[in-house]
């Protein structure tokens, strides 16, 4: 790692988000985080790298009556505070050093919202969209087989990520249950409510993300009701901030996909747009003159949420981006060079490990629910999730304005401070 870039960094300059090499950004930022706390480089030899990382292959017999051999991974990163917790992802692109600084990213939100966990996410190399429903659930539990030594209620608890949803959930956790003779609905979160799922849980991110984007205006002293978004991305999360933007009054101008995107500077008719997407996120299929992405993210617009893929705000597109306030629904959407053009131009930015932590969040409750056996309304686990992410933002905006240093920076110097506090008291460094 570059020490030059650490103490630039740890000096009060913006602080990467992933770009090309997103494990070796993730522990830069993490470096520049416990240089300007003031920890030693024990510290971050301690936490630049998982505790524990597993690799697995998976044997699936296929419909065509082949056996196909995935491989997945599981890193833990941090279990200092408690056990770790973490998605599972379903993408052609799965690598190992992706789910390395995807764990350390949850440690930090984690870190930042206070839970009792650390950091963990898997993954499977595979393409679910060409594999049948029972490829997929064979899929799954033959996962769920390969790293259960590892996993569990007080060990590390899984969840959704991209391309899984409830039902793989509810596999993964019947699965676990057979192996440990047990019922284990604490075991993974993201269930079916019928299994223990918490309400409010299938739009917990996006309503953390509309909650980032209320806040992060009233400190520009703009209202909800007056804002032109733009919303990248139009899965689960970018649906859904799109259609809880537009019930409260705001105007989004422009969503998009993976075949690109629809911009109407009047406003687009999100429940119709909602409609007419398939179980994928597509809907621009539907539509003639779509727009190309790199157009896309540049039309004017007072907030832009990217809310698909990493490093989607580059160096080349940055400075033509029109929008005073950025809100990372989306991992790692603003590379490096961007961050750095975005805070030239005054941008305020709500990074993703702050704005996209409303899964992680009621994933939590849901975990705390399936433990107690008492069960929350959608209005209380809503009530409970509001309450933090606000007391949250707050925290890094208060952050970076003591340290001056940027959001991005000031996010991480919050979530990681709890583990080396935690590791000192264990002893470990």
């Amino acid at each position: 790692m570059s020490m030059q870039v650490s103490k630039r960094l740890a000096a009060g300059a913006s602080m990467p988000a992933p770009g090309g090499d997103v494990l070796t950004d993730t522990q830069e930022a993490i470096h520049a985080a416990l240089s300007r706390l003031g920890y030693s480089d024990e510290v971050y030899e301690l936490l630049k790298e998982p505790i524990r990382v597993l690799t697995v292959r998976i044997p699936v017999r296929m419909d065509s009556g082949e056996v196909q051999v995935f491989t997945g991974y599981r890193a833990q990163h941090n279990d200092a505070i408690g056990p770790t917790k973490g998605g599972i992802r379903f993408h052609p692109n799965v690598t190992l050093d992706e789910v390395k600084a995807l764990s350390i990213w949850m440690t930090i939100k984690c870190g930042i919202f206070n839970l009792p966990y650390g950091g963990a996410k898997g993954g499977i190399v595979c393409d679910p969209r060409t594999m049948s429903i029972g490829e997929q659930e064979r899929l799954a539990r033959g996962y769920v087989r390969a790293v259960s030594q590892i996993v569990g209620p007080t060990k590390d608890i899984p969840a959704p990520d991209v391309y899984t949803n409830p039902q793989i959930m509810a596999w993964m956790y019947d699965e676990y249950s057979r192996i440990r003779e047990s019922d284990s609905p604490n075991f993974i979160t993201g269930k079916p409510l019928v299994l223990g799922g918490s309400r409010g849980r299938d739009k917990a991110t996006a309503l953390g993300v509309v909650i980032a984007i209320r806040e992060a205006a009233a400190t520009r002293n703009q209202k909800v009701e007056d804002l032109r978004v733009l919303v990248q991305g139009f899965g689960n999360v970018g649906s859904n901030v799109a259609l809880l933007l537009h019930e409260m009054g705001a105007k989004v101008v422009g969503i998009s996909d993976a075949g690109g995107g629809l911009y109407d500077p009047k406003g687009l008719n999100i429940p119709d747009l909602i409609d007419k997407k398939d179980s994928f996120g597509m809907v621009t299929s539907n539509f003639r003159n779509v727009m190309k992405n790199e157009e896309f993210l540049v039309q004017p617009c007072d907030v832009l949420v990217p809310a698909a893929l990493e490093n989607q705000i580059t160096a080349d597109n940055a400075d033509r981006v029109q929008a005073s306030i950025v809100v990372e629904a989306a991992n790692g959407p603003t590379t490096p060079a961007a961050d750095e053009i975005l805070a030239k131009k005054n941008v305020l930015v709500v990074p993703d490990v702050v704005a996209n932590a409303g899964g992680v969040t009621v994933s939590y409750f849901e975990w705390v629910q399936n433990n107690q056996g008492w069960y929350w309304t959608e209005e209380e686990v809503n009530q409970r999730l509001e309450k933090m992410m606000v007391e949250s933002i707050h925290n890094i905006l208060r952050t970076a304005k003591r340290y001056q240093v940027s959001t991005r920076l000031a996010a991480y110097m919050v979530g990681i401070r709890p583990y080396a506090e935690a590791m000192r008291w264990r002893g470990w460094i």
